[in-house]
């Protein structure tokens, strides 16, 4: 059966920048919903020590909390050798990260779509590097999941693999039962795509989830296709209540559920507070008993 995870949108620069709220804390307003689980961030861990780390997992434990995924962002689109391998190091200390705290997903992305890149290096970089990591998730019985994504909040520059072309040419390309797709419908909608037409071509191959909206302020669908968004976020666009956007949830969740889907889906919205995080959560709740069964 399907599992509602929170992610803290709404408290990002909190946990990473300014630390003016703990990892324990969003674990605590986290157990005031009613989700099974929160996703993790690299950057909410004041340290990466044993102890704290299994503080951690210890303080979700007792909240009745798991940790299924951990959101990491490998930038692997970077022409020299030695800076795609820090990035392969980073990746496998985030898997055993992943691992002590008891999850089964460990994110991974393409890198930063940067102008000196072309498409066929880009790719190559990709899947050398996502194939080269595999083995090590094996061992450890985590499964590497691929968002269809659009923009780590620290990065300068978009997701490589955006689009839905080069994200095929890339998942196309790599074949193994611990890869698979971490399916975001707003980032679809981010760069012009139909999400439906986005998770029919990758329906297959979707292990995990990011539910969130997105809705207009300004301007067309159409509008999006053209912005580039190099150094920031659409500028019409903005996160909503889910339910309330641009995503037609029962279209998605039918289509899962036809693949037989049993996964994790994971909040990643509520970017105004946990009050409109709460509306996702009791929407989210009810199309999941719909479509999933309680």
């Amino acid at each position: 059966m399907a599992k509602l995870s929170a992610f803290p949108k709404a408290f990002m620069d909190d946990l990473c920048v300014t630390r003016t709220m703990s990892l324990f804390d969003w674990i605590d307003l986290a157990a005031t919903l009613e989700v099974d689980g929160v996703e993790m961030y690299p950057g909410f861990f004041a340290s990466f020590e044993p102890e704290y780390v299994a503080k951690v997992k210890q303080h979700a434990d007792a909240k009745g909390l798991e940790i299924p995924m951990m959101c990491c962002s490998p930038d692997f689109t970077q022409h020299d050798a030695a800076e795609r391998e820090k990035e392969l190091e980073k990746e496998r200390f985030w898997i055993d990260l992943t691992a002590q705290l008891g999850g089964s997903f460990c994110r991974v992305l393409s890198g930063q779509r940067r102008e000196d890149v072309s498409r066929e290096d880009g790719i190559r970089y990709t899947v050398e590097c996502i194939k080269a990591v595999i083995p090590y998730a094996a061992e450890r019985n985590i499964v590497l999941n691929m968002e269809n994504h659009y923009k780590d909040g620290y990065w300068k520059f978009p997701e490589f693999a955006q689009h839905l072309d080069v994200f095929l040419d890339v998942i196309n390309q790599i074949d193994s039962p611990w890869f698979g797709v971490n399916f975001d419908p707003s980032n679809s909608i981010i760069c012009g795509e139909d999400p439906l037409a986005v998770l029919a071509a990758v329906k297959h191959r979707v292990v995990s989830m990011h539910a969130s909206d997105r809705y207009l302020i300004s301007g067309t669908i159409e509008d999006l296709k053209s912005q580039d968004g190099s150094m920031g976020y659409a500028k019409n666009l903005r996160h909503g209540v889910i339910g309330k956007g641009l995503n037609d949830y029962d279209a998605i969740f039918s289509t899962l559920k036809a693949e037989g889907f049993n996964g994790w889906i994971s909040i990643e919205d509520g970017e105004n507070g946990m009050e409109e995080l709460r509306e996702s959560v009791a929407f989210l709740r009810a199309k999941m008993a719909q479509h999933f069964g309680a």
